[in-house]
């Protein structure tokens, strides 16, 4: 059985084991008043598919909390867009919130998806478990284990989809439903209910439409 093919079976077996899927459209539970920012600003923007949130550039990491919480495993699709600009775009997924600065993350580095250097381009993609397991201790610690570069990666400063599998043991990303996983790691942390948000690396805006997610 190929790599692909085993992974392609996994996915299947998570997802019939999962509950209805619900879709969280930010701009309308920023309206709301139901999104949580963590050192970031938000502002509702619009082109022509429909309203999104734009969030702030910042000094330090930055975090939009979601009003989900008690997840422990699932599945979650998130539409968002970077730039390609260098060390100025770090966009993604936070789970296992347990409070603003212990959780785990998936996020992209958009203004290495096209690199030409070989170096850079390995840094497309990364997991880190906060606050122990920061993306500088892993690349020194355990270099190649948990970032990747993305097999046909999106245009930098384009709207792309990031869909992360989270299991009690592995993490497992795709990148604009690409079968083959952009990432697959084991988890650093225990598993645990927790919150759901967005994640900013240091420095980073970025711009989010929607959330589909189902739980296990």
């Amino acid at each position: 059985m190929s790599k692909i093919t085993s992974v392609v079976l996994a996915l299947l077996v998570i997802a019939s084991s999962v509950s209805a899927q619900k879709t969280l459209r930010l701009s309308q539970l920023h309206k709301k008043g139901k999104l949580v920012a963590v050192n970031r600003m938000i502002s509702i923007e619009t082109d022509e598919q429909s309203d999104y949130v734009k969030i702030s550039e910042s000094t330090g990491e930055g975090i939009i909390w979601l009003p989900v919480e008690n997840i422990t495993t699932g599945s979650f699709t998130l539409e968002l867009r970077g730039k390609d600009e260098l060390q100025k775009s770090f966009v993604g997924l936070a789970f296992n919130g347990q409070n603003d600065s212990t959780y785990e993350a998936v996020y992209c580095r958009p203004f290495n998806f096209l690199a030409s250097d070989s170096v850079r381009k390995i840094h497309a993609i990364q997991y880190i478990a906060h606050p122990e397991c920061t993306w500088k201790r892993l690349r020194d610690e355990r270099n190649a284990e948990f970032e990747n570069p993305i097999q046909f990666p999106p245009e930098p400063n384009n709207w792309f989809s990031m869909t992360i599998h989270v299991t009690e043991k592995e993490v497992i990303a795709l990148i604009n439903g690409n079968a083959n996983p952009a990432l697959k790691v084991k988890r650093l942390r225990t598993a645990q209910a927790g919150k759901i948000g967005i994640f900013l690396g240091s420095g980073s805006g970025g711009s989010f439409r929607k959330l589909v997610y189902s739980t296990n």
